[in-house]
């Protein structure tokens, strides 16, 4: 069953994920996009074909309706968060959290019915092996910590109210528009650079990756959805070897690289294996 969602509202449009929610948003819906520059950004496609409102979490903060600000939108997919990839970083429960809190809550109380945010495989610490939503959260790390947080207060504003509450548990993601900084952008651009080798860790630890346009029709799928609210996890449920990961990715576009494994160590925030448990979104994607 699908709710009456007509217009969204999505906050963090221009980054990775969400250029990919709002072009598939805009096969059905209105959408609106909150830009922190008082001029339209440049470079997405879809820019002519959004309304787009100013405003910067960080730094407009105020006690006016935002609910009425944005136009009472329908639902909102909020994918903004600040600070990455550093997730060590002490800002995230210093500030941000508190200012995506006070954000959420002020669309709430001013009449938000329908809300999907973002969280984190990091929420669940160095649990390995299949992880399931209903496990309790252990954090490491602080954008973790942060993102639990958010939603623990998020759990309890909303208990009394009748809102749509969906929190989407992202693992890993690879394509168009990823940070440089991520593993296979970094392959990528080693081979454009003809470097010869590419330095890495051994590679063996299992994670759960997913294509970009796979997490924003998954996303898209909560949010415009009403039958499950609560934790979703947004995986595969098939954990992959990071090394074979990037040789099938180097055999794909035929790149003539030389791994050097070992080279980093793993991090110490993450289990050597991990993967989400995909049943409730299956349940939606596949009805």
């Amino acid at each position: 069953m699908v709710n009456n969602v007509k217009t969204v509202l999505v906050t963090g449009a221009t980054g990775f994920i969400g250029n990919h929610v709002v072009e598939q948003l805009l096969a059905t819906h209105d959408v609106r996009v909150i830009t922190t520059a008082r001029t339209k950004p440049t470079g997405a496609p879809w820019l002519s074909n959004v309304t787009f409102i100013p405003f910067d979490i960080s730094t407009d903060f105020s006690e006016k309706d935002l609910f009425t600000y944005f136009e009472r939108p329908d639902a909102v997919i909020h994918l903004a968060w600040q600070g990455l990839p550093d997730y060590k970083s002490l800002a995230h429960l210093d500030t941000y959290w508190l200012q995506h809190y006070r954000f959420l809550t002020n669309l709430l109380t001013n009449g938000l019915t329908d809300l999907t945010v973002t969280g984190t495989c990091l929420e669940y610490g160095l649990q390995s092996g299949c992880l399931t939503e209903d496990l309790p959260t252990q954090p490491t790390t602080a954008y973790g910590l942060a993102k639990d947080t958010l939603r623990k207060t998020l759990d309890l504003f909303v208990a009394d109210r009748n809102i749509l509450f969906k929190w989407v548990r992202l693992f890993y993601m690879f394509g168009k528009g990823q940070n440089p900084r991520s593993l296979l952008a970094q392959v990528e651009a080693a081979a454009l650079r003809n470097e010869p080798v590419f330095n890495m860790s051994k590679g063996e630890q299992l994670r759960d990756y997913l294509p970009v346009t796979s997490v924003a029709n998954n996303l898209v799928r909560i949010a415009l959805q009403k039958q499950i609210t609560g934790i979703i996890n947004c995986a595969s449920g098939q954990p992959i070897a990071v090394r074979t990961l990037v040789e099938r990715f180097m055999q794909e576009h035929q790149y003539a690289l030389t791994l050097n494994l070992g080279y980093y160590p793993y991090p110490d925030y993450e289990p050597l294996a991990f993967w989400g448990h995909p049943a409730k979104l299956q349940s939606l994607t596949n009805p």
